[in-house]
């Protein structure tokens, strides 16, 4: 994980249950998903690239999030 994605974790991870409800529906609106589909693809073709995941999580992953 990089710098930044680090420090989004620990800001996301020190919210109130609340605020991160929130955040997350807004997050994982199905319009914002088809808004940037392209990019959610690259980034999880990347990761199973890379070996952080297998081709089983990035399969729930794309079907979870409807792609």
């Amino acid at each position: 994980m990089g710098m930044l994605q680090k420090l989004a974790m620990k800001r996301l991870e020190k919210m109130n249950p609340e605020e991160r409800e929130k955040l997350m529906k807004k997050a994982l609106d199905p319009e914002n998903i088809a808004k940037n589909q392209d990019k959610i693809l690259t980034s999880i073709e990347q990761m199973k690239a890379s070996g952080q995941i297998t081709e089983e999580q990035a399969e729930m992953a794309k079907k979870k999030l409807g792609l």
